[in-house]
């Protein structure tokens, strides 16, 4: 195997704002009336909509009213990034300079729209390093189907055998399997399962790790 690209998540990958996510749900959850747990928030990350909307009302109940806790998530984390912004998670810059030295291609597959991401991207200075920003509005059926990460291949001209994406989450994972990439899984909020482990070519401990993999792929001394 040979890797030409990367194709990275944005959220718990690039930037430390899952744990935001997971805390926003939370609280617009349980100011709309709804039980919420952390286990709720967790289970819906990186999914599209439609599967996000049928995850949380197996929890709630068919009544749930996705719109309302999500444009109150919305409102709750709009003022929380524009009073502190988002940091990069470790090794963020120094993972993305180093492998377009190596002459690798580079994309996000992210379930957040494209202007926002960019946005984010452009505010901790790596969005130059991306050839391609793709998000799920983009394809008919996002994480954890395949089809993001499949159009974030076509995108760049690859193979999805020679791309490795970076994920931090079980539906990310599902997606970038499914894809036929070869899927690498930073644990951000949990740790992976046994189900999520058969799936995943190799679990790191931070993006830092990312640049030694991908030369030990390259030159043929991976393990």
């Amino acid at each position: 195997m040979k890797i030409y690209g990367v194709v990275f998540d944005m959220d718990g990958v690039i930037l430390d704002s899952e744990k935001l996510y997971v805390r926003f749900w939370k609280q617009a959850g349980r100011e709309c009336g709804y039980p919420w747990e952390i286990r709720h928030s967790l289970a819906i990350r990186s999914l599209a909509r439609p599967y996000a909307i049928e995850r949380l009302k197996g929890f709630f109940g068919e009544d749930f009213d996705y719109d309302k806790v999500r444009n109150r998530r919305i409102e709750l984390m709009n003022a929380y990034v524009d009073e502190r912004g988002i940091d990069p998670k470790p090794y963020a810059e120094k993972t993305l300079a180093t492998l377009k030295d190596m002459g690798l291609k580079i994309a996000l597959a992210t379930a957040t729209k494209a202007d926002i991401a960019e946005r984010y991207l452009k505010n901790i200075g790596v969005l130059g390093y991306f050839d391609e920003v793709i998000s799920a509005h983009m394809v008919e059926r996002g994480k954890p189907e395949p089809d993001i990460y499949l159009y974030a291949c076509e995108k760049l001209g690859l193979k999805p055998k020679n791309c490795l994406a970076v994920e931090d989450s079980p539906n990310g994972i599902q997606s970038a399997y499914r894809a036929g990439c070869a899927p690498v899984m930073i644990p951000d909020m949990d740790e992976p399962d046994e189900n999520t482990l058969r799936l995943v070519y190799r679990v790191l401990n931070n993006l830092g790790e990312l640049i030694t993999l991908t030369e030990e792929i390259n030159n043929g001394t991976d393990n």
